[in-house]
């Protein structure tokens, strides 16, 4: 929603004074442009239904373009415009509380205390299962955006604690997490978990943490075996650390062994000489 369209919600952000505080534009499902205020749109709009409220730029001689992630929570597409985009909808594609995830579905605007009157496109909304939502960016560096980002986090972050919600710039996650969640997510598909038997053979032969490679021949030939092995892992049914490299004597539990001691539990299991 740029241009013509912009401009007049500018002008009806600028209309409504200091009293209107944070107002919600977004293009509805019917795709009518409509605003509200941002209270009454954070209870009565489904933002992770909405197409984005502005197309992502396309800069010519960038390694980078816009694409699309398709999510496992969802079933949908969404869109993203940069790597460091991407990487966020991926972990929280992986979030088991998350439920809907969309992209740059509203413009909120606001007026500054010397008059004028802002605007900021959230990069992601992310809706969780208790119905609370977390707006976010997805920065490259904690310095990108310069000021204007700054200042915007500021009135965002106010905004959407107002309503019990979360605003974040959300940082890039380690490069080795980073790593096993790409490779796990090329088996987020639900074509390969596998019959429900060979998920019970899984959860048996990981009852107690065990090498990867140990469990899965336990279970039958790798290559029916592991695809589903590997989509578990993504979808929470079994259990590794993500702080380490992902490999045949990685540590592997099922989800009844899951819990706040998980991490300890899975490193404290000894006897691998391959592991140091």
């Amino acid at each position: 929603m740029e241009g013509h369209g912009h401009s007049k919600l500018v002008r009806q952000a600028a209309a409504g004074g200091s009293s209107a505080g944070v107002e919600a534009a977004f293009a509805t499902v019917a795709g009518h442009v409509t605003q509200l205020p941002w209270d009454q749109a954070a209870v009565s709009v489904q933002f992770e239904d909405l197409a984005p409220v502005s197309a992502f730029p396309v800069v010519p001689g960038r390694r980078w373009g816009p694409g699309w992630w398709w999510s496992a929570t969802t079933g949908r597409h969404v869109v993203h415009g940069s790597a460091a985009m991407r990487t966020q909808l991926m972990v929280l594609d992986r979030d088991r509380e998350v439920t809907g995830l969309s992209a740059r579905p509203v413009r909120l605007l606001w007026r500054d205390p010397d008059g004028r009157v802002r605007s900021w496109v959230p990069q992601l909304f992310a809706r969780y299962a208790d119905g609370t939502g977390l707006f976010a960016d997805c920065p490259s560096s904690p310095a990108a955006g310069g000021d204007r980002a700054q200042r915007a986090r500021m009135v965002l972050e106010a905004a959407c604690a107002r309503v019990g919600w979360s605003y974040q710039r959300l940082e890039p996650p380690p490069p080795v997490v980073a790593a096993n969640l790409r490779w796990l997510a090329g088996y987020r598909q639900p074509r390969y978990q596998g019959p429900p038997q060979l998920r019970a053979a899984l959860a048996d032969a990981f009852a107690v943490p065990r090498p990867l490679a140990d469990g899965a021949a336990s279970v039958g030939d790798p290559l029916q075996v592991l695809p589903a092995l590997y989509h578990a892992l993504w979808s929470g049914c079994l259990a590794t650390r993500l702080d380490e490299p992902l490999h045949e004597r990685a540590l592997i539990c099922a989800e009844a062994e899951r819990g706040e001691g998980v991490e300890r539990r899975l490193s404290s299991v000894g006897g691998d000489p391959e592991r140091g």
